[in-house]
C-alpha cells in the first residue's frame, strides 16, 4: 500500500471537477489533496477551529480512501463514512465512522478486533474534540461488549 498526500488540487482527468482523493483499489495506492480543507483556500482568515476543522477533514479524507484502497465500495444503505462526497458540503456531512455492512468489509480484509479498535479511535476522538464521534463510538461500545466496557478501560 503506498498513501500519497499533497497540498495541490487533484484532478484526475481534464473533464473532472477536482477530487479530495482518489484511490486504486486494484493497486492498492491512493493520492489526497488537504488543500480545499484549509480556509485559506477560500480567502478565510484562520480561527481558533481552523486546526480542529482541518484534521477533521483529514481523516475523513484518509480513512475514506484507504477503504477505497481494499476495495471498500460508496455506501448506499447508511450513512457512513464511505458515502460519496462532489464537494465539501457533503464531506463535511458524512460521520467519521462506518456502518456496520462497512466495518465488516474492512475487518474481513485486515483482521481487525472491533472493540479494541472502537476503544482507540474513542481515545483519539476525545483527545481531538470530536465530540460528537466519541460519543458515537461510546454508545457503540456500551452496544457490543456491555460486560468489557467501563468508563476506567478509556
Amino acid at each position: 500500500m503506498l498513501l500519497g498526500i499533497t497540498m495541490m488540487d487533484l484532478y484526475p482527468d481534464p473533464s473532472w471537477n477536482f477530487v479530495f482523493g482518489q484511490a486504486s483499489p486494484r493497486d492498492r495506492v491512493g493520492v489526497y489533496s488537504f488543500t480545499r480543507y484549509d480556509p485559506r483556500f477560500y480567502g478565510q482568515a484562520p480561527t481558533a477551529d481552523s486546526r480542529k476543522l482541518m484534521l477533521r477533514r483529514s481523516c475523513k479524507v484518509l480513512a475514506h480512501e484507504t477503504c477505497h484502497m481494499f476495495g471498500i465500495e460508496h455506501c448506499v444503505w447508511f450513512r457512513c463514512l464511505m458515502n460519496g462526497s462532489s464537494h465539501l458540503v457533503e464531506s463535511d456531512a458524512r460521520p467519521l465512522h462506518l456502518c456496520p455492512v462497512d466495518l465488516r468489509k474492512l475487518q474481513w480484509s485486515t483482521g481487525f478486533d472491533v472493540v479494541e479498535r472502537y476503544r482507540r479511535l474513542l481515545n483519539f476522538h476525545q483527545k481531538e474534540g470530536f465530540e460528537d464521534e466519541a460519543q458515537w463510538l461510546d454508545k457503540r461500545l456500551r452496544f457490543i461488549a456491555p460486560h468489557n466496557w467501563s468508563r476506567d478501560m478509556r
